[in-house]
């Protein structure tokens, strides 16, 4: 549904002197900043649009800006909500709230951390835990400083404030500078170490075109335990760095959508859409690499994306 001025009340706003404000989307989509959540954003855009007749806005945003504005009506959509990783804001929103709705089907992913093959051919590295000998973080020191260094996400990453965490089970807080930057910074010195043959190590994650580009070894590590798993974030508890511990390996992860629970009333048909949407690992990763590594204009893929996958879009809208 659209929402149009009036006439008077656009009168109203010229004669007091200010110009009326642009008409909203009736659909926003938030989209927070890895490749993979902004290509199904452009998708789920394209869809609405073409099939439901509504106007859809698309808004960076971090997660738990996203989250907020679904809850106050500001947003309505996040395409890729990681789980376990955005477990905290789930709670709040999903659970205790009910402003939120999760969509059912999910994108298996998982998370870890990786070097490059010929890089754990020079060192003889296996384990992530041997990132703690000094010995073996000295040949990942490309600054001279003594320590080694590894990308262990983006600021704002719920898996990053993770990843310091494990950092500080294992022990390698204590011998490798963890490094956080822009993914797109961190996969360009990926790139840059496998043309000069360095070593790095660095945090890796499925569905992502990186492992269509590179051969990589993910590090070995104890299986998940729940148990072992004690993993708290920022806005859970001031001391969560202290009060945390994780020696084991990520659990597998699931994407899944995220609508405002506002969308049912406003507009059913999107929220049926929406909670029926059904990707998987290997469709998420060729779209990604299509835009990361083919550098394909993100809007034109989603229309060709969407017309060559009829019947798979057909399915989310019956």
């Amino acid at each position: 549904m659209k929402f149009k001025k009036s006439a008077t009340g656009a009168a109203l706003a010229m004669v007091m002197g200010f110009a009326p404000a642009a008409q909203a989307a009736d659909v926003v989509i938030g989209v927070p900043n890895w490749p993979s959540v902004r290509v199904t954003a452009h998708v789920l855009k394209v869809v609405m649009e073409d099939n439901l007749g509504v106007e859809v806005e698309l808004q960076n945003g971090t997660n738990p800006v996203v989250f907020e504005a679904m809850d106050s009506g500001a947003m309505h959509v996040h395409p890729e909500v990681w789980l376990p990783n955005q477990a905290n804001l789930e709670a709040k929103y999903v659970t205790d709230k009910g402003t939120v709705r999760q969509n059912s089907n999910g994108v298996d992913g998982d998370q870890a951390m990786c070097v490059t093959k010929s890089t754990a051919e020079r060192t003889g590295i296996k384990d992530l835990s041997e990132l703690s000998n000094p010995d073996m973080a000295k040949n990942f020191d490309s600054d001279g400083d003594g320590k080694g260094e590894i990308w262990i996400g983006a600021a704002g990453w719920a898996s990053t404030n993770v990843e310091k965490i494990r950092a500080k089970s294992y022990g390698y807080a204590e011998t490798m500078q963890l490094k956080e930057m822009d993914e797109t910074l961190a996969l360009a010195e990926v790139d840059n170490a496998v043309a000069q043959k360095k070593n790095i190590a660095f945090f890796c994650y499925t569905p992502h075109h990186m492992f269509a580009l590179h051969e990589l070894v993910i590090l070995k590590e104890p299986a998940y335990d729940k148990a072992k798993w004690v993993v708290k974030q920022p806005t859970d508890d001031p001391q969560w760095l202290e009060n945390s511990s994780a020696p084991v390996a990520w659990n597998t992860a699931k994407l899944k959508i995220h609508y405002a629970t506002s969308l049912e009333g406003s507009n059913p048909a999107v929220a049926k859409l929406l909670s029926q949407v059904n990707l998987n690992t290997e469709i998420v990763s060729k779209m990604t690499f299509a835009l990361v590594v083919e550098k394909q204009d993100p809007a034109e893929f989603a229309k060709k994306w969407v017309a060559d996958n009829g019947d798979l879009v057909d399915s989310w809208l019956k």
